[in-house]
């Protein structure tokens, strides 16, 4: 039904920056939240930073001050502007995006982008 593809992510040194992309494969469907997840090897998944459809904004203590997410609904398209990057953000990201429709909440994940922080 929605396929998400990330993309931006690769390899940075220490203190550079990344802007991360995820595109949705149709644009007929409206989304209330939009996320960002991480993975690093060995790790549980974790929420990064997600906004919602009135512009709300959350974000992990770890990536305040440094990330910042938002959103184009024209370009059906979610970004994860990062910086100041550090060797701990090495993870695979995720993009995640739910709707809510008739009582009913659906969720679609990417298939992630991975980042990757040298020291």
């Amino acid at each position: 039904q929605v396929q998400l593809v990330e993309s931006g992510g690769g390899l940075v040194q220490a203190g550079g920056s990344l802007r991360l992309s995820c595109v949705a494969s149709r644009s007929d469907l409206s989304f209330n939240m939009l996320g960002w997840y991480r993975q690093a090897t060995g790790k549980q998944r974790e929420l990064v930073a997600s906004i919602t459809s009135g512009g709300s904004t959350n974000y992990a203590d770890s990536v305040k001050g440094r990330f910042t997410i938002s959103s184009d609904n024209a370009k059906n398209t979610v970004y994860l502007q990062m910086y100041s990057l550090k060797p701990e953000d090495t993870a695979v990201f995720y993009c995640n995006v739910r709707r809510l429709s008739f009582g009913h909440w659906y969720q679609y994940w990417g298939q992630g982008t991975e980042v990757t922080v040298s020291s």
